[in-house]
């Protein structure tokens, strides 16, 4: 079995966590002065009033940075008021069932099933489902030998032909026994306390489903997992922990998730045979349900003592796959979502309407400034060295947001994903946009 990489827990109430929250709020202080009261915007206003057409880029630019900067104030007063939830106790534990879908995993499959089999929890409540979802390889091999190791307690299902991640999942919802329904990928190995830690939010009979904390498992294989794992920090314990503070958690995503078995069986339908633009939906399974679970009414947490460690790509192709497979659920799910959000509480929705506004903002008024700033480089080659600046001072900020949850040098890898994300991973998301009928894994 592959042991998960240890991940201490949030240290919280020190000098040094005073310090990095002192520093965080200066930092984003300190930059808003910077972009909106010092001449570094100079240059984009100078091309506006030579070129009257740039105009339309860039006063939006300015208006939406300083909207940015209020939104990122507003994530940080909420990180800082996220507590997660109390664990449940195993005498009070509620019937569980764990869904492992895999295709062409091998050897890791019976990894993650002994990774649950071998967590804190009751046995004679735990249902363990493992489904291979006709992989050409020899996962059903150690799918079988994982049952054979916890009899009784891994239910092995062998699809004659492959369906589909989503597929997959609803064969296991079908057949899943447990009040609760815990997703984990095929690659991702959780932690011991992980599963007695995602029940504790449904004493909340609000609560609807539980999003887990997603750490990289393979962090020390390669520079690309290094810079993904500082992401998935940002990602979970930044984002998501502010998002769970007003309820709203918008993915709770497929390599750690929990589900209210009821409401599945609710929306199950709906989602299994979801179609956009008329070809069915297989990817985006995880952002797709949580869209359903809220828009029946229910609320979506963070629970950041559910720690799951997950295999990342180490290749830049297979890098692109998976944030081509990301960006195309994201556009297609913010379009449903957009209808959803009206059906939440007053707070709530208040919050995400302006969240998600200013987010997808980014993308229009984003890739605009860019192209501005691609022409003005010709005529001033010193704003090369301006953006070079400002993307390490705005990746800076971010990792101190890091460097709350695990003090470790790591950050520097944060630091230089900012760079790397610019140059080498922009052009994802519009490729995704025309690419949105696409089908598949796109994992392998």
């Amino acid at each position: 079995m592959v042991e998960a990489t240890q991940i201490a827990p949030l240290p919280t109430g020190d000098v040094w966590d005073y310090a990095l929250i002192t520093a965080i709020f200066a930092g984003m202080f300190a930059l808003a002065y910077v972009a909106l009261a010092t001449p570094l915007l100079q240059p984009l206003v100078d091309l506006a009033h030579r070129q009257h057409w740039s105009g339309l880029w860039v006063r939006p630019t300015i208006i939406w940075i300083t909207m940015g900067f209020v939104l990122l104030f507003m994530r940080t007063l909420l990180w800082l008021r996220y507590r997660p939830f109390a664990p449940t106790a195993e005498e009070e534990a509620p019937t569980l069932t764990v869904i492992i879908p895999a295709y062409n995993e091998g050897a890791m499959v019976e990894s993650s099933i002994a990774s649950v089999a071998t967590a804190r929890y009751p046995r004679e409540r735990l249902q363990i489902i493992a489904v291979d979802d006709g992989s050409r390889d020899d996962t059903w091999n150690y799918i079988l030998h994982a049952a054979l190791r916890y009899p009784g307690l891994v239910t092995p299902i062998r699809l004659p032909e492959n369906c589909g991640k989503r597929g997959a999942l609803a064969e296991g919802f079908r057949r899943a026994t447990g009040d609760i329904i815990v997703t984990v990928d095929s690659d991702s190995i959780i932690s011991r306390e992980t599963l007695l830690a995602i029940a504790g939010p449904f004493r909340d009979p609000r609560v609807g489903a539980v999003a887990g904390k997603v750490a990289v498992h393979n962090r020390r294989a390669h520079i690309i997992p290094r810079m993904l794992h500082v992401r998935f920090i940002l990602s979970f314990d930044f984002l998501r922990s502010a998002q769970s503070v007003y309820r709203t958690v918008y993915c709770c995503p497929g390599a750690l998730a929990a589900y209210r078995a009821s409401v599945v069986r609710d929306v199950l339908a709906e989602w299994e045979h979801q179609t956009f633009l008329g070809a069915p939906c297989t990817y985006g399974e995880d952002r797709a349900l949580t869209n359903l679970i809220l828009g029946a009414g229910y609320d979506t947490v963070y629970q950041r003592t559910a720690i799951v460690h997950t295999m990342v790509p180490t290749t830049y192709g297979k890098l692109c796959r998976m944030f081509l497979r990301w960006d195309r659920s994201y556009i297609r799910e913010e379009f449903r979502f957009g209808k959803i959000v009206w059906k939440r509480p007053l707070v709530s929705r208040v919050l995400a309407i302006y969240e998600t506004t200013i987010t997808n903002l980014r993308f229009p008024v984003g890739y605009g400034a860019m192209a501005l700033w691609a022409i003005n480089a010709v005529n001033d080659p010193a704003s090369i060295v301006r953006m070079l600046l400002a993307i390490m001072v705005v990746s800076t900020l971010y990792v101190m947001y890091y460097l709350r949850s695990e003090r470790s040098w790591d950050f520097v890898f944060g630091i230089l994903y900012g760079y790397f994300s610019f140059f080498a991973l922009t052009w994802i998301f519009p490729y995704a946009a025309l690419t949105l009928r696409a089908r598949g894994w796109l994992t392998r």
